[in-house]
């Protein structure tokens, strides 16, 4: 019969059979869309998988992947990727993809018509937030969102430079 491995865990008691439980799902950041949250004010986040061919996966797992341009279309009972760019695998032959075609997104249709009303209201958008692999699927964080004024990202802007400060402040009265 085989023994049980031992682990040492960092208070100095041991644990037997298996090593301590990882925090949960493993998510591997592709791209993230910053300029997203500087233009538009975020009402709602949804995750939504993607409908990839295999040399778009390969260019993802390379990090090949920007969502500056990007944002989403409904059409009928779809909802679709369009302006993101996905770069052609380097090792790719006459296969490979169009970097900036139309992906499918993967949601529940209760999610297609939430976001399919909230486009239908003045102002609103849906814009693509963060690419990731989750658990080895690529996934895509979308958000609807209103525009921004600009007199409002001067506010955002400087409430942050505020936090900021006030937080530094405080970090160097803890050291004194």
């Amino acid at each position: 019969m085989a023994k049980a491995k031992m682990y040492q865990i960092p208070d100095g008691s041991k644990q037997g059979k298996k090593a301590p439980a990882s925090s949960g799902p493993v998510r591997a950041l592709i791209a993230s869309n910053k300029k997203a949250r500087h233009d538009f004010a975020i009402e709602d986040v949804f995750e939504a998988g993607m409908v990839l061919s295999g040399t778009e996966v390969k260019a993802l797992r390379a990090g090949r992947a920007s969502l500056v341009d990007g944002y989403v279309n409904i059409e009928g009972n779809e909802a679709w990727l369009e302006g993101a760019h996905i770069s052609e695998y380097a090792h790719g032959t006459w296969t490979n993809h169009a970097p900036r075609r139309k992906r499918k997104l993967l949601l529940h249709r209760s999610e297609i018509e939430r976001l399919a009303q909230g486009t239908r209201e003045k102002g609103f958008t849906i814009v693509p937030l963060q690419m990731y692999f989750l658990d080895g699927r690529a996934k895509v964080e979308i958000a609807l969102a209103r525009g921004k004024k600009e007199y409002d990202k001067r506010q955002t802007l400087r409430e942050q430079q505020d936090n900021r400060e006030a937080h530094r402040a405080i970090r160097q009265r803890e050291l004194r």
